[in-house]
């Protein structure tokens, strides 16, 4: 299978049909551990990190040797686009060494402006608005334990941030409805809800007890950046938006709970939870593996 779009910035480059091989691929690698087929054989990926990474570079970088080609990370500071080099000719040069980019960035428009300067493909390792890669491994992860993607509930709660949004997208793209528990300052980006709402059920509320009733699914994230935590923010979502076993109990009997890491224990979760039965987390992390083996050979040529 190879996809039609050239890049993979947000998710919504993907049509539904596609998203849903993806994850199948992904679930097919994962049941293959063992399987010595190199299909990215001599094929390299660059990886740019201008923000600190544990699951994906680790993920990335075994993926590729995983399927026999390499991976090279790369620090603003490894590179001349700290002395001055633009965005484009750092694309341009990239695209002739290497198969595909795979950049963690702050700006959005330094991905679109790789990507739309690179003839390889660019993916996004995660950016301000949004965090693709995550969402692919997040619907993996509920695909393996539910059987199915279409008709469940997913209740986010928290903030609205950038896996919030790529959540958004991956939900209309797969049939999921969701609901959105945020205060109302931190609701997730309103462009990307209205075009979500035209393809499946989107609600956004302040009320946590609202939004994971009937949920088959309980996910959140960091209230801020994990490396800079700060402590007025945090306020303004606690006790109301924790995960708790309390609010756990509303959503249905066999929900499971999800958190794309890293968490801050005992701010948005509790260990009660993370730690719990219903916690799938650390599937969800190997998953990330996967959903990228799958991704990367769905892109690269």
């Amino acid at each position: 299978m190879k996809l039609k779009t050239k890049d993979f910035l947000t998710l919504d480059e993907l049509s539904s049909k596609e998203l849903s091989q993806i994850i199948d691929l992904a679930i097919k690698l994962k049941k293959q551990k063992n399987n010595k087929a190199k299909p990215l054989q001599n094929k390299t990926l660059a990886m740019i990190f201008q923000k600190p990474s544990t699951r994906t570079r680790v993920s990335f970088e075994v993926g590729m040797f995983q399927l026999g080609g390499n991976a090279l990370n790369l620090s603003p500071n490894d590179m001349q686009i700290s002395r001055g080099e633009s965005v484009q000719d750092t694309a341009k040069t990239l695209s002739a060494y290497v198969d595909a980019i795979m950049a963690r960035v702050f700006e959005d428009d330094l991905l679109e402006d790789l990507a739309k300067n690179a003839t390889v493909p660019v993916i996004n390792g995660l950016s301000n608005s949004f965090h693709p890669c995550q969402i692919l491994a997040d619907l993996m992860t509920i695909k393996e334990k539910k059987k199915k993607l279409s008709g469940l509930k997913i209740a986010w709660i928290g903030d609205g941030n950038n896996v919030c949004n790529s959540l958004l997208y991956g939900c209309a793209l797969s049939g999921i409805n969701i609901s959105v528990a945020t205060p109302k300052e931190f609701q997730p980006d309103s462009a990307v809800v209205k075009k979500s709402k035209s393809k499946t059920q989107v609600e956004l509320t302040t009320n946590p007890d609202d939004a994971v009733k009937n949920a088959d699914v309980v996910m959140t994230d960091t209230f801020t950046s994990i490396h800079n935590l700060d402590k007025k923010r945090v306020k303004k979502f606690l006790p109301k938006y924790q995960v708790n076993s309390s609010l756990m109990k509303k959503a249905k009997k066999d929900a499971i709970f999800m958190h794309c890491l890293p968490a801050k224990r005992g701010i948005e979760v509790t260990e009660s939870v993370i730690d719990g039965p219903q916690s799938v987390v650390w599937q969800e992390a190997e998953n990330r593996l996967h959903s990228q083996k799958a991704l990367l050979i769905s892109l690269i040529k």
